[in-house]
C-alpha cells in the first residue's frame, strides 16, 4: 500500500471512527447516568410519598404525587431496558479502545505486524474487522 493512500486512509477514515466512537460513548454513557440517577432518586421517593400521605396533610391534588413517581420509574426503567444506554456506551468504549489498541500495535511493529510484508494492508485490514 502507497504511504500517501494509507495517510488518506488515517485521516479520512481511521481517525474519524476513534472520533465517532468517543463521542457515542459519551452521549450513551452520560444517559445512561442520568436516567440511571433519576430512576434512583424516584424510586426512593414513592414510598415515603406514600407513607407521608400528602393527600391529607397538604390536600388534594398532592395525593396523587406517588402515583406519578411510580409512573415515571416505570417509563425510566422501560427507556433504559429498551434503549440499552449501558450497554451502547460500553460496546461503543470497547470498539474505540480496541481501534486504538490497534494503532499502537501497528506503529510499535508488535504482534502480527512484525512478520508482516505490507504493513498498512494489515492495519487497515485489521481495522475494518473490528
Amino acid at each position: 500500500m502507497d504511504q500517501q493512500v494509507f495517510d488518506d486512509y488515517l485521516k479520512k477514515r481511521y481517525w474519524d471512527q476513534i472520533n465517532y466512537y468517543e463521542v457515542k460513548a459519551g452521549q450513551n454513557q452520560q444517559i445512561y447516568r442520568y436516567l440511571q440517577w433519576a430512576l434512583i432518586i424516584l424510586a426512593a421517593l414513592t414510598p415515603a410519598l406514600i407513607e407521608f400521605n400528602l393527600n391529607e396533610l397538604i390536600g388534594d391534588g398532592f395525593g396523587h404525587l406517588a402515583t406519578l413517581t411510580s409512573v415515571i420509574v416505570v417509563i425510566l426503567t422501560a427507556a433504559l431496558k429498551t434503549f440499552k444506554y449501558q450497554e451502547n456506551w460500553i460496546n461503543y468504549r470497547t470498539t474505540c479502545e480496541a481501534l486504538k489498541k490497534e494503532k499502537f500495535l501497528y506503529d510499535a511493529g508488535l504482534s502480527d505486524y512484525q512478520q508482516s510484508d505490507d504493513r498498512q494492508a494489515q492495519f487497515v485490514d485489521r481495522v475494518i474487522d473490528t
